[in-house]
């Protein structure tokens, strides 16, 4: 999983990734302002705002989160014990969640072909047929390991923070009085983010970890909505351990919820395989990344995210132009 937001412009003719993808965006793929010296303050406002607004994943994902937890969320008071009630409840939505935002995603963008080609980053079909895949089927293995294991961590660890917060263990932020408070965490939620998912993601590409567990993942070098979250059960107990800052940075159950949303179904957004939903050809809702398309293809590049360089800074960004993918064919041969 990476989040970006890459141009929506369209992609130069000129540019050879065009013999290896089918859309590219314009290019070089772009990474976040924040640690540019000297500091450019508008640009860093403009990152941050379109990050958001008027219309993002993130935004959505907030929206989403704020209905589940005004209705379908257990009260603190539930959660001080643990008892099967309440976490079959949060079992539950976080299900029906998953299957509205991936199976609403795979939908649009695959079965009912709302946009075609348009925007597709690899039009290389889906295997049906494979003995890579779990069932056979590509689709089938994704949605097999994300819902029968991604969900079911996902409730896990958010079953662990709501019992901690109840109990004390974790650290509360005291509302409304300390509301500014939440809303500063949620816009620092993708650097975090950006950070905790390069550690541990370069950790997992390690030789013993990337063949036992990541390998699962990557069996997708094609990816559609359902591959953001399949992954191996390790994975997923190292993928959403993001969480666990919680008993560190005080929170809220609002914020616990948003936290492991932002981490599940932004899997499944950023791994559309489109550059994003377009109404009357013009892109007003960007998805899928190619900085981590990228990553998918090669293997060995784009571990982390945009928001904070940590590829650029480590020597493994690549951003998708020509000269760049020399540079990183070098590096894989070890002449660099």
């Amino acid at each position: 999983m990476s989040r970006s937001k890459e141009s929506a412009a369209s992609p130069n003719k000129t540019n050879k990734a065009r013999t290896v993808w089918h859309y590219t965006p314009s290019l070089p793929v772009g990474v976040s302002p924040y640690f540019r010296w000297p500091p450019k303050i508008a640009a860093i406002l403009k990152w941050m705002v379109s990050g958001w607004f008027p219309l993002s994943e993130r935004l959505i994902i907030l929206v989403l989160a704020l209905i589940v937890t005004t209705v379908f969320q257990p009260t603190l008071a539930d959660t001080v014990n643990i008892e099967p009630g309440w976490i079959f409840q949060l079992f539950l939505r976080n299900l029906f969640l998953m299957c509205f935002v991936a199976g609403g995603l795979h939908w649009f963008f695959y079965i009912a072909r709302k946009q075609g080609d348009e925007r597709r980053y690899d039009t290389r079909p889906f295997a049906v047929s494979s003995k890579v895949f779990t069932f056979g089927s590509q689709v089938r293995d994704n949605m097999f390991w994300t819902l029968a294991s991604g969900v079911t961590i996902w409730t896990a660890y958010e079953t662990l923070m709501l019992w901690a917060l109840a109990n004390g263990y974790a650290p509360a932020l005291s509302m409304p009085e300390q509301w500014p408070w939440l809303v500063l965490l949620i816009f620092l939620l993708p650097m975090w983010e950006t950070t905790h998912f390069f550690l541990i993601h370069r950790l997992i590409h390690t030789s013993e970890l990337y063949k036992r567990v990541h390998a699962l993942h990557h069996r997708n070098t094609n990816v559609g909505p359902w591959s953001g979250l399949s992954m191996h059960p390790v994975e997923h107990l190292i993928y959403l351990s993001t969480v666990l800052v919680h008993f560190i940075i005080p929170s809220t159950p609002l914020l616990i919820a948003f936290h492991l949303m932002y981490f599940t179904l932004s899997a499944a957004t950023t791994h559309t395989g489109y550059q994003g939903i377009l109404v009357r050809g013009k892109l007003v809702l960007p998805l899928g990344t190619f900085h981590h398309q990228l990553h998918h293809r090669y293997f060995t590049c784009n571990y982390g995210g945009l928001e904070i360089p940590w590829d650029q800074w480590t020597g493994s960004f690549h951003d998708g132009t020509a000269e760049s993918h020399q540079a990183f064919l070098a590096r894989r041969k070890g002449k660099v």
